[in-house]
């Protein structure tokens, strides 16, 4: 076969936004190669997935993907099915042994090797893996392929070091190793000729960043100084390194977003042990207030696990007595589901999955009533919104979020996508503000 059938490809994404960065990365190897990005699984000639391990839903939704794939591949034979990224790492074996349709499967630090692999499968038409982890893989001098939208992901740093019981990671993405200020600055300055204002920093531990001695506080300041960077956040950081040295810098900078995204996962001390969490919910009340006291009227999310194994209910009361005592502005809540490899799936005190159901209930509740008293607290304020896209309910409106993160509704007049314009708030509907442009401000 002539590698000249391989002109077009699709690429489809699960997961975080690590994952987002990871595809855009890929997307630029492709069209360096002169392959053509389509949206018509019909047209393509390779079709990638790049996948997540995270939770059990994500892989069952690229499981079910594949068996559509599969039936595609019956009628049109010179097609190629990749598999990237987690759970390419993680489950390869079983990819190899049940998907053997499947073409290509290559974990998170395998990504330069595309080229090749792919002019490979053409001359021999065999599966190729390649899940090995490396210990200095950040992508250097690989730049990605971004969509014409404001906001430019710029991966920092790859891998963990913290081992939390429950996550996969460590064994899906590898050890922590950051990318040199340097490169990071490189990318930021390419992102800004292209048109984008906003730039959000990513890791799997964020304010792990170290490079040579220079810490993630040194990379915040460096990429604030660069010019046309409008804004610049950053996710997702780990508790037990976030430092007040890191949040006098983000206070200092107008450029460096008023909001922290805040892992919690629980908040009962021991629940946090046998999560591996490093932290107690004394610490992490006391940071909270001292990012609230340093960066006033900071926007702060958090993530929360239920149900993790041998949680009593007194332990999931703890949790919600911590949010209460906090007020996050937004939370992303989850079911805990077994992984792999992880120490928690040995834990033989899991919980029912009606009672898991039964606490993310009652937490759901609960946050949805933080959020809107937090949001009417806003109203009657004047806030900086970046406009980022149109209004899903109306065509007369944009849609864009403050400088802490929350979600604003106003009517367009003369304003445009990337514009950050003043707003004064007007109402308050769950997580959604409602403003009106300030005019001639």
């Amino acid at each position: 076969m002539d590698s000249s059938v391989i002109k077009k490809f699709a690429l489809e994404t699960y997961g975080c936004q690590m994952n987002v960065a990871d595809s855009e990365l890929v997307e630029g190897i492709l069209t360096n190669l002169g392959l053509e990005k389509t949206a018509n699984y019909d047209e393509a000639d390779a079709i990638f997935l790049n996948t997540c391990a995270i939770r059990e839903n994500a892989e069952t939704k690229v499981h079910s993907k594949l068996g559509n794939l599969h039936k595609i591949k019956l009628n049109k034979p010179h097609l190629i099915i990749g598999v990237l990224g987690c759970m390419a790492q993680n489950l390869k074996d079983d990819l190899l042994k049940n998907k053997p349709y499947v073409d290509i499967i290559l974990g998170p630090d395998s990504y330069r090797k595309i080229p090749d692999l792919i002019n490979r499968h053409v001359k021999d038409n065999k599966s190729i893996v390649d899940t090995k982890l490396s210990r200095y893989e950040v992508y250097e001098n690989l730049f990605p392929s971004r969509g014409d939208t404001f906001n430019a992901w710029v991966s920092i740093m790859r891998g963990c070091d913290k081992f939390c019981s429950f996550c996969i990671v460590p064994f899906t993405r590898g050890r922590e190793r950051s990318r040199s200020v340097e490169s990071v600055i490189e990318e930021v300055k390419k992102a800004v000729d292209q048109g984008f204002v906003e730039i959000t920093l990513l890791g799997q531990n964020v304010n792990s960043y170290n490079f040579e001695g220079k810490s993630f506080s040194d990379l915040l300041l460096a990429v604030s100084d660069i010019n046309g960077v409008k804004r610049i956040r950053y996710t997702s950081p780990h508790p037990q390194d976030i430092n007040v040295e890191l949040l006098e810098v983000m206070a200092s900078r107008k450029n460096i977003c008023n909001y922290v995204h805040f892992p919690m996962q629980s908040g009962s001390n021991e629940v946090l042990k046998r999560m591996n969490r490093t932290y107690t919910r004394e610490h992490f009340y006391d940071m909270a207030m001292k990012i609230r006291e340093i960066m006033p009227n900071c926007g702060l999310s958090t993530d929360i696990i239920v149900g993790f194994p041998g949680e009593t209910d007194e332990q999931f009361r703890e949790t919600l007595d911590l949010m209460e005592a906090i007020k996050f502005n937004s939370a992303f809540t989850f079911k805990y589901s077994p992984r792999p490899y992880t120490k928690a799936e040995q834990f033989s005190d899991h919980i029912s999955e009606d009672i898991k159901k039964s606490r993310l209930d009652e937490m759901l509740i609960l946050q949805r009533k933080h959020t809107l008293e937090l949001n009417q607290n806003m109203v009657g304020t004047f806030q900086q919104v970046l406009i980022e896209k149109e209004s899903k309910k109306s065509n007369l409106h944009w849609a864009g979020r403050t400088d802490s993160n929350e979600w604003v509704i106003i009517e367009k007049n003369n304003s445009n996508i990337k514009d950050i314009v003043p707003v004064e708030i007007s109402d308050a509907t769950g997580v959604i503000l409602h403003g009106k442009e300030i005019t001639g401000a």
